[in-house]
């Protein structure tokens, strides 16, 4: 096939395409379209399949971005859920092509990152503030994540490193790969945390012989262990999260 055929053919086809999107767009009124929107009310005045839909850009043969967007969302559950589907997992959902993956991933680890910096000047020195931070983080992860947290004098985040990742007695955590990043990084104290995908924070009996480990050995370096809270999702009946020191084993 001639070059300035196949060139043609190819145009027609997106032509076509975009054809097909334009009426479902044209049904908002511009004022309505999430960008428009945006700029007229500010990004707090749009939902979160409008804020998907302007990374999204531009939809799918007989969806608008906004209808891929909600569908996304209610694939996933929530958009905290949203936020921890991998790449491969989101490539699997139709609609979204390596390109779009990527973009939307970029947008979730950059507002992670902010959030992330936003805590490093606050100290974390009740569970509660711990909770609150790192909980849209591991809240709804499907395997348990170890991950210590150091923090300076004034008990402000240095850093967070990932432990592991599987149940504490699964990928045999140890105190000694605990506590290097912390000699590493000269950190003053840290503390541990992770999530139960159960969404129940009651903590199991390798998590208990493991803070007791990890107590002792903090002791010995005199390096001050701050807590270890397990991070599950609210219920009847039950906290979202548990301290160990709150509850006094530490």
């Amino acid at each position: 096939m001639p070059w300035d055929e196949y060139s043609s053919l190819v145009l027609a086809s997106e032509t076509a395409r975009m054809r097909d999107m334009e009426p479902m767009m044209r049904e908002l009124n511009q004022s309505e379209r999430p960008r428009e929107k945006m700029e007229r009310l500010g990004e707090r005045a749009l939902s979160d399949e409008e804020l998907m839909a302007i990374f999204l850009r531009t939809g799918m043969k007989g969806k608008s971005a906004i209808q891929l967007g909600r569908e996304l969302l209610q694939q996933a559950g929530s958009l905290s859920r949203f936020g921890q589907l991998s790449l491969a997992e989101m490539k699997k959902i139709k609609g979204i092509g390596p390109a779009k993956a990527c973009e939307l991933k970029a947008a979730i680890e950059l507002g992670g990152r902010v959030a992330r910096s936003l805590s490093h000047g606050v100290a974390m020195d009740s569970p509660e503030v711990i909770y609150q931070h790192f909980a849209p983080q591991l809240q709804h992860l499907q395997k348990e994540r170890l991950v210590v947290a150091l923090l300076n004098a004034k008990l402000h985040l240095l850093a967070v490193v990932d432990i592991s990742e599987g149940t504490v007695s699964e990928t045999l955590a140890h105190p000694r790969e605990i506590l290097h990043p912390v000699i590493n990084r000269n950190a003053y104290a840290f503390f541990l945390m992770h999530n139960h995908p159960s969404g129940d924070p009651h903590p199991s009996r390798a998590d208990v012989q493991l803070t007791a480990r990890l107590r002792e050995a903090a002791e010995l370096m005199q390096i001050r262990f701050i807590d270890h809270v397990i991070i599950g999702t609210p219920g009847a009946g039950r906290s979202a999260f548990f301290s160990f020191r709150e509850s006094g084993q530490l």
